[in-house]
């Protein structure tokens, strides 16, 4: 092309507004949090809820289970807490609704977060329990908060309300980041049970998410926008009854919906979590805080749900039960095949015992915590996926598990001799009696060496553990040990690390 023609295009291009080459336009990012509170995603599936299967099919829907006592209670105040601020009660500190022993300094919610990395960004949060403003959980340095108040004026009407205070504000400008509270589902579940005026409330809610919707949708602005839409809730409810705060699948059940640029759709992964949608928000910014097992305070437990699994362990086929009688018939939930590269020493297992529990097995949270309740399985938080278990105290529960000693082995990892690595894994060990957990190496295949031994609760623990290499060393197996027990507690091993 002629150089005084091509010039000239350009400068026309300019001129009219439209990029060029050199000016690509960088769509602006913006984030809508919906929070629907005691929302049962079974329920949500059969009900009206046109918006909500809408989010589902073009998204990422991520089922996981809360804790329940003696972490915290599955409920309101700890569950919010977890979703704002991306870290487990034991962080934040909120275990019931009285909000007592929160550390919101310490860890504070998502738009805060983006308020303390760039002040220019615009929040927002709207919320009919008032709490979540007045206790702090969604703080004051939020640009625009919004605190109606549904325990006085019920939350039907101050739902209304909430729902039209966020289709003005973002109608057209508005927030970078929002958070969006309706509270009527957890209202009527509570009152009614999860029949017909839950599945009834449910589709009413779906109606004021698609109001929100449809409003982000027709802003002059939206096609220069990078929309990151996330909707979650913060517990579910007993079935049919209602109710919530214990430690039943039912209440304990969250899920995680996300949609947006990146995220493919019909996403269904396994290995989601609660603490997952304030990291997703800031990640979505580019905002990266302190990643999980971090040291400090401002660490968080959530990785950002574009990010997936590489643990070998969530991709096993799992199956159902075979001696356990409190699990579902269908639900595939546990396999006694190790990953590729790995392998499970049974050699000194009895030959009696619970089939599901002979030796290390593979399970998932809901799999594991069904087999027996309020035993602090549930709290098993910072395990994701599919997880390795041994478990003594269900192994027991049929003739011939009396003992307990089986090594689940890891695949050799090269190594540079002179080197110090690190062992990171996610633990849940529960001590009882005189059982012992001990975390071995060996190099080339050569004797194990003692790196930790477990004599003591080490609960929900993200790990990590120096090794110096040896001389003449080339690779390294990691071994776990669990032996000595007679009907006594569990480890848990998750997202083993050699780096």
């Amino acid at each position: 092309m002629h150089r005084t023609l091509a010039a000239a295009l350009l400068a026309g291009m300019a001129i009219t507004g439209l990029a060029t080459p050199a000016q690509a336009v960088v769509p602006v990012k913006k984030l809508l949090v919906v929070g629907m509170d005691g929302l049962n995603w079974d329920s949500a599936v059969a009900a009206d809820a046109p918006n909500l299967d809408a989010l589902a099919a073009q998204g990422l829907l991520g089922r996981s289970l809360v804790q329940c006592p003696s972490r915290a209670d599955s409920s309101s105040g700890p569950g919010w807490s977890t979703v704002a601020t991306g870290v487990w009660p034991d962080r934040h500190g909120v275990t019931d609704n009285t909000f007592t022993g929160k550390r919101y300094a310490a860890y504070p919610d998502f738009l805060t977060r983006l308020e303390t990395a760039n002040p220019a960004y615009r929040t927002y949060s709207a919320v009919d329990w008032a709490a979540l403003h007045n206790q702090g959980t969604f703080s004051t340095a939020i640009d625009t908060r919004v605190t109606y108040d549904g325990d006085g004026n019920g939350y039907a009407g101050e739902d209304v309300k909430i729902t039209a205070d966020a289709v003005s504000r973002l109608a057209s400008g508005g927030p970078d980041a929002s958070f969006v509270y309706l509270g009527n589902t957890d209202a009527v579940a509570h009152s009614s049970g999860t029949g017909a005026p839950y599945t009834a409330a449910i589709a009413k809610q779906d109606q004021q998410l698609g109001q929100i919707l449809a409003t982000v949708r027709a802003r002059p602005t939206y096609p220069g926008e990078d929309w990151l839409i996330l909707v979650t809730t913060d517990h579910g409810h007993r079935v049919p009854l209602g109710g919530h705060g214990g430690c039943g699948i039912d209440e304990r059940g969250t899920f995680l919906l996300a949609a947006g640029a990146g995220i493919a759709a019909g996403s269904r992964p396994i290995d989601v979590r609660q603490v997952d949608l304030a990291a997703t928000a800031l990640a979505h910014f580019g905002v990266t805080p302190p990643a999980p097992g971090t040291n400090g305070a401002a660490a968080i437990d959530g990785t950002s749900v574009t990010a997936r699994s590489t643990d070998p362990f969530d991709r096993l086929a799992l199956r159902t039960r075979v001696d356990e009688t409190g699990i579902p018939t269908a639900l595939a939930g546990w396999t006694p095949a190790a990953p590729s590269g790995w392998s499970v020493d049974r050699s000194r297992m009895p030959s009696g015992g619970v089939t599901e529990w002979r030796g290390w097995s593979f399970a998932t949270d809901e799999f594991w915590s069904r087999a027996q309740s309020g035993q602090e399985r549930e709290n098993a938080l910072r395990t994701r996926g599919v997880f390795a278990v041994a478990d003594s105290d269900e192994f027991a529960d049929k003739p011939g598990g009396a003992t307990f000693d089986s090594t689940l082995v890891s695949p050799a990892y090269p190594v540079t001799a002179g080197k110090t690595v690190r062992i990171g894994y996610v633990t849940h060990y529960r001590q009882e009696g005189g059982q012992k957990g001990d975390v071995l190496v060996s190099f080339n295949g050569g004797a194990d060496q003692l790196i930790k031994r477990y004599a003591a609760d080490a609960l929900a623990t993200a790990e990590s553990l120096p090794v110096t290499i040896p001389a003449g060393a080339t690779s390294m197996t990691v071994k776990f040990r669990y032996y000595d027990a007679a009907n006594n507690w569990y480890w848990v091993i998750d997202d083993l690390r050699v780096s």
